[in-house]
């Protein structure tokens, strides 16, 4: 896939609709949402939670420590957090690429079940399977091999085999346990393609793709049933620190279809990309019309074409961005670059004044004068003005104060957090307000509306969020997750993200780039 075209939905579409209002349970979607808008909202939100900020899923290397020899970690350290085990309002879709529907089940760097497996037997192929090409077009000797975890329809913790056979990884362990080998997918020589159906719906999912093995585990806890340790790329001492791979994310949902994207809110890693065919009947002609959507990301060697561009601004600026340059232990070879969130959960006091002069002038701007945030939703347009030492919006349950760097980069803390007992209109002005600081755009002419500016005026100005920026540069198209609101745009701007929606997809391409 070396061009892209994207148009994942009608114009517009992702940003117009009515915020949510609702509650959910644990184990299945409010009943009483059935129109298309809301649905569309729920959405959104699993993306979000799927590539939510590293800072959100990370194990603590204190408290959940692995030990690289027997894979064993601390029964007394480990614990899981029935806390972050709920419905996370966090990033709804009152916003671009907000979804609430289904439970926050990415936590702490683990992909927590809702409902215990009936068995480890194999099922039927029902409607709702999809058909996946896994292309390697890597000019590479190393193995690669692929691995898709997720939730099936009833949100029971799954792992697809190499048969195309949903595997249920369980144990009674109150630590974590190795999962077998019985779920990597080998993909073939380069210029090959191996494929494989998924056999039913499935959410919260991910394909994974890695030169080499990646392990996993699985963990009893708590409320969750079965959780699923997935691959640190933050903590020293996960198994998989060294390996090179990457994800995309999806959802294939009955009633929504099919959502997914490519990511880099985390790392850029193994470079991936995505095609989506559906085909379409024509009453009139007596035809199949057949169309794919595409979004090709970076290519192989983008990642040190990156890294080179970050140590290039810290020479400017004197913050470390070429501390994102992640190298082997070994090898010293790099194997990733990290976002500035993830970085910051590593180094703390990174990046730590890095907003301060840009935020002061924010802030003395908009205490004389308006800002206006364009929901796109009901709601309309919200004036917000500096009282006193915080942002205080028309209508918002909450104010916001200045945000540290840590709150900027990740969108998830400080202001920027969304709680279920917060309203509709904070829920649009988070992402919203996230998205133009990280952009740069509040303190140009036009910024004074958010979203107004297109994207030629993103990242203009520093300080910015260079890490997007220069990611942004290397995507085909520009297009990419690169922050965890990078699907904010203005009414008929161009959707940054990559996020392809389709209601009836007949096949899934992902290919590991050359």
């Amino acid at each position: 896939m070396d061009s892209i075209s994207v148009s994942p939905c009608p114009s517009g579409l992702h940003n117009k609709y009515k915020p949510i209002k609702h509650k959910l349970n644990k184990h299945q979607l409010n009943k009483h949402e059935h129109n298309k808008h809301t649905q569309l909202n729920k959405l959104n939100k699993l993306n979000r939670d799927q590539h939510n900020s590293e800072h959100h899923r990370q194990l603590d290397r204190d408290d959940y420590q692995l030990d690289r020899d027997d894979y064993q970690f601390d029964r007394n350290d480990y614990q899981f957090d029935r806390n972050d085990y709920q419905f996370d309002h966090h990033h709804s879709r009152d916003r671009p690429g907000g979804f609430t529907g289904y439970p926050s089940v990415r936590s702490n760097n683990t992909l927590n079940s809702t409902v215990a497996p009936d068995s480890t037997e194999s099922q039927p192929l029902p409607i709702g399977q999809l058909q996946i090409s896994l292309v390697n077009n890597y000019n590479t000797d190393a193995a690669l091999n692929a691995y898709i975890t997720g939730l099936d329809s009833t949100g029971r913790l799954v792992m697809l085999q190499p048969n195309g056979e949903f595997y249920y990884p369980q144990t009674n362990s109150t630590v974590p346990i190795a999962v077998d080998s019985s779920i990597v997918i080998p993909l073939g020589a380069q210029g090959s393609t191996t494929n494989i159906i998924i056999p039913s719906w499935i959410s919260a999912a991910r394909v994974w793709v890695s030169q080499g093995t990646l392990q996993f585990f699985t963990v009893k806890s708590g409320d969750a049933l079965w959780s699923l340790v997935e691959p640190s790329v933050v903590s020293p001492s996960d198994p998989n620190i060294d390996v090179d791979f990457g994800f995309v994310e999806l959802t294939n949902d009955a009633t929504l279809g099919l959502y997914i994207n490519i990511s880099y809110v985390d790392f850029v890693g193994l470079a991936v990309g995505i095609a989506v065919t559906t085909t379409t009947w024509s009453n009139s002609t007596k035809t199949y019309t057949t169309h794919t959507q595409s979004v090709s990301g970076v290519s192989q060697g983008a990642a040190e074409d990156i890294c080179g561009q970050l140590q290039a601004q810290e020479a400017i600026d004197g913050y470390p961005w070429g501390d994102l340059c992640v190298t082997d232990s070994s090898t010293d070879a790099l194997v990733r670059v990290l976002s500035p969130a993830n970085h910051i959960t590593i180094n703390e006091t990174a990046f730590s004044d890095y907003w301060d002069t840009y935020l002061d002038a924010v802030w003395d701007k908009y205490s004389s004068e308006a800002l206006v945030i364009n929901t796109q939703a009901s709601a309309g347009n919200v004036s917000c003005k500096v009282s006193g030492d915080v942002f205080v919006c028309d209508g918002s349950s909450r104010t916001y104060a200045k945000p540290s760097a840590a709150d900027i980069f990740s969108c998830n803390s400080g202001p920027f957090v969304v709680a279920g007992t917060d309203n509709d209109v904070h829920r649009a002005i988070v992402p919203r307000l996230c998205a133009a600081i990280n952009r740069s755009t509040l303190l140009l002419d036009g910024g004074n509306v958010q979203p107004a500016l297109m994207d030629g005026s993103y990242y203009s100005v520093s300080p910015t969020n260079h890490y997007s920026r220069i990611v942004h540069e290397h995507s085909a198209g520009g297009i990419g997750y690169a922050f965890s609101y990078d699907d904010v745009m203005p009414d008929g701007g161009v959707n940054e993200s990559g996020l392809i929606a389709v209601s009836d997809p007949a096949a899934l391409e992902v290919a590991v780039q050359d």
